[in-house]
Formats: C-alpha cells, sequence, structure tokens
C-alpha cells in the first residue's frame, strides 16, 4: 500500500497535510466554474452579467496581487492563505444562502465575486512561496508536479461534480459544497507547521512597501531567464488562451454540433494534463528550462489545432499533447523559480508572474471576439499561433534559459541567472506603521 503513496507524501508529512487540503479546494473551484455561471443565470441574469461576474473577480488580480507578494514575504505564508481560505468560505457560504433563499440578486453577487477575487490575489503568492518551507530542494518537482495532477484531475472530475449538483439542488447547492472545501482546506492550514523561514524584513519603514516591492522586481529584472520566461508566460495568456475560452466554444457551436464536441476537445486537453503531470513528476533533466520552453511551443499550438478542420476526435487527439506539453511547462517554471529564487523574495517574484499572466489574460478574451470578426475565425486561429509558438521559440534562444540547471545555484555562482547581489528587501531605518 506504501509503494501507492508518492514519495514526497510519505518523505515531507507537512506537504502531505497542505496536499490534502489543497485537493479539496482545488475540487470546490473547478465545481464554481460550472456552478457560477448558472448562479447568474437563475437569478435572472443575462450572458453579459455573466461576463461580469468573470471580470468582477478577475479585476482584485490586477489591483492586490502584487501586494499579496509583499504581505507573503514580510509575514508567514500560510497564515495569509489561511485567512483566504476562510474569507472564500465565508464568500461561497453567504452566495449559497442567498440563493437557495431566493433573495439572491446579480448586484449581490458581483459583490461577493469582488471579495473572493481579493482573498484569491492574496493566496496564489503565497502558495507558491510556502512550498520550500515544507519540501527539501530534492523534492520541488514532485511536489509541484503533483499539485498540477490534482489541478489537472480536478478540471476534469470538477465540472461533472458540479452539473450533478446544479442538477440536484441548485447552484447555491453546488457554491455550498464549494464553501465546504474552503472550510477543510482551512483546517488543515491551521495545522500546518513549515519550516523556518531562512530570513525575514525587519520591522516595516516608512515607504517600505514600495521598497519591497521594487526589490522584488529586482529579482526579476536580474535574472533573463525569469523576465523572459515571464513574457512568453505572458503571450500565452493574452494571445493562445484566448482560443480556448472565447474562440474554440464558438467553432464548435457553429461546426462541432455544440457543448458535446467542444467537451471533447476539452476533456481530451484534460487527460493530456493528467499525462503531462505524471511525466513531470517522474522525469528528470539537467536543464529543466530548456525542455519548459519547448514544451511551451509545442503547447502555444493550440490555436491552429483548434482551427485545422480535422475530425473534432482528432482536434481532441492533439490537444491532448499540448495537454501534456503545458503541464510539463508550468510544473517545471514553477521549480525553477523555487529552486532558484531566494526565499525571501519568492512570493514577490510570482506576485509578478501571476500579474502578467492571469492579470493580463483578460485584455486577450476581451479582444479575441473582435478581431475574429475583422479578420475572421480561423485567419484569427492561425494569428493566434504564429504569434504564440515564435515567442516560446525565442525564448528557448536565450543562453540563460538554455543553462539553467536543475540544481540551486552554488554560493559562489555569478552567471546572469543566478544572480546574488540582488537585494532582497530594502533596509530598514526609520520605524513606521507601513
Amino acid at each position: 500500500m506504501k509503494s501507492l503513496i508518492p514519495g514526497v507524501l510519505r518523505a515531507e508529512p507537512q506537504f502531505a497535510r497542505l496536499f490534502i487540503g489543497q485537493s479539496l479546494s482545488v475540487l470546490g473551484d473547478r465545481m464554481s466554474f460550472v456552478a457560477v455561471p448558472f448562479a447568474v443565470l437563475s437569478v435572472g441574469g443575462s450572458a453579459a452579467d455573466v461576463g461580469l461576474l468573470a471580470a468582477a473577480g478577475l479585476l482584485p488580480t490586477l489591483l492586490f496581487t502584487l501586494v499579496g507578494g509583499v504581505w507573503a514575504d514580510r509575514f508567514p505564508r500560510h497564515r495569509i492563505m489561511l485567512v483566504s481560505d476562510l474569507v472564500r468560505f465565508a464568500v461561497q457560504g453567504l452566495a449559497a444562502v442567498l440563493l437557495l433563499t431566493g433573495v439572491a440578486e446579480v448586484s449581490h453577487l458581483v459583490l461577493l465575486m469582488i471579495v473572493f477575487g481579493t482573498a484569491d490575489a492574496f493566496f496564489m503568492p503565497a502558495a507558491t512561496g510556502l512550498i520550500p518551507l515544507l519540501v527539501g530542494t530534492d523534492r520541488l518537482r514532485e511536489a509541484n508536479a503533483l499539485r498540477g495532477f490534482v489541478q489537472s484531475s480536478a478540471l476534469v472530475v470538477g465540472p461533472a461534480l458540479a452539473g450533478g449538483l446544479v442538477a440536484l439542488v441548485g447552484p447555491g447547492g453546488a457554491l455550498g459544497a464549494d464553501a465546504l472545501t474552503f472550510a477543510a482546506s482551512a483546517a488543515f492550514l491551521a495545522r500546518l507547521k513549515p519550516r523556518g523561514r531562512t530570513s525575514l524584513p525587519a520591522r516595516p519603514t516608512r515607504g517600505a512597501f514600495l521598497g519591497e516591492l521594487r526589490a522584488g522586481w529586482a529579482q526579476v529584472r536580474g535574472r533573463t531567464w525569469v523576465w523572459s520566461g515571464m513574457g512568453a508566460i505572458a503571450v500565452y495568456h493574452v494571445v493562445v488562451l484566448p482560443s480556448i475560452f472565447v474562440l474554440g466554444p464558438v467553432l464548435a457551436q457553429d461546426e462541432w454540433g455544440g457543448a458535446a464536441g467542444w467537451s471533447i476537445v476539452t476533456a481530451g486537453f484534460g487527460v493530456g494534463s493528467i499525462v503531462g503531470d505524471v511525466c513531470a513528476y517522474r522525469l528528470r533533466t539537467r536543464h529543466p528550462m530548456a525542455l519548459a520552453a519547448a514544451a511551451l511551443a509545442v503547447g502555444s499550438c493550440q490555436a491552429l489545432i483548434i482551427g485545422s478542420g480535422a475530425p473534432v476526435v482528432v482536434i481532441a487527439a492533439l490537444e491532448a499533447v499540448t495537454g501534456v506539453a503545458v503541464s510539463l511547462f508550468f510544473v517545471t517554471w514553477e521549480t525553477a523559480l523555487q529552486t532558484h529564487i531566494p526565499e525571501a523574495a519568492l512570493s514577490r517574484v510570482s506576485s509578478y508572474d501571476y500579474l502578467l499572466s492571469a492579470g493580463l489574460m483578460p485584455l486577450g478574451l476581451v479582444l479575441a471576439g473582435p478581431v475574429s470578426e475583422s479578420l475572421g475565425l480561423r485567419p484569427t486561429l492561425y494569428g493566434m499561433t504564429l504569434i504564440g509558438v515564435p515567442a516560446s521559440l525565442a525564448l528557448l534562444c536565450v543562453p540563460a534559459v538554455r543553462h539553467l540547471t536543475a540544481h540551486a545555484p552554488d554560493a559562489n555562482d555569478d552567471h546572469d541567472q543566478d544572480r546574488h547581489d540582488l537585494p532582497a528587501d530594502p533596509p530598514a531605518t526609520s520605524p513606521s506603521t507601513a
């Protein structure tokens, strides 16, 4: 029986505790992807209201992700995650009550989604920075692969569970179930005991927030592989992913028989993502970012595949290949950050990462429709690939990306990609309440 349990869960009991709680929470998140739109429609909302609710959840990412990164490097990360989970538990629980009692309105749901998105903006940088405090450096790749496996599996299982719950007890019941998963996650976080931090900022000083933010940006700017990688990730989110979230469903409605055909394609990608996470768990490579850049180039072919005109089954199979590649990229990328970025600045660096990916993605979602109406659906899909793939290949051409090693840098290593002379935090000068 022990052999069936991944080694990192056996070797790192604190990570195992986090893993169980987060697995439940991620499943709830995937359920809410289905439940929230139906909640809006159930109270008389329109398609525009569904979009408004999605924007309400994403806007706080732009406003608070960098703040979340500074706080996660300043305060205990698992406590920030705990507060975030409790807030999201309260938000989803209140939404469920309003829906089940029949008093919910679109405005209520929008306000609750803004609060939810704000809590989410603080959670993600703290979560990335917490992993190295729970797992040894040699186990980071396995830990991130397991987290990715749960996210990919939940993408397949969660919507199916949500569909059943919406049918049985309505969207309010589904959101109530999501609220319970946040409560479970909070219970596991409350018992977490991370390793001691390598360093914590001194007492906050006047202007400390901006100073810490600049110090985090210095960690990004001083590592070519980091800022070039973030640039490629931004292109993927802004240019490539709208083919999945906007144009793919439109093409499916016109040519594949609607939701049934699109579900086959998305299921193919989901299965591929699971396989990719399993491969990332087992795969060892000397130069991980070179592999990641090549994988991102494959993943960026999604728009071309969707617009290829091939049978749906063939498109689903090819999307499965891109799913493998996308999972490989993100597991490898996150592990590289956790390995090479000083722990004291890790959450700030990851907050810039989230800002340039999830934060900018709405721009691509908004532009995809008008551009396709102007140029045509298939030419737009082909154009997405013509931008996305070269951006990934350009990343592969960066020497710092190709040469980055899988191991943590030596203290005497002065290569551009592993600069150690960059300040993690500004010096403390005058006490104040930042």
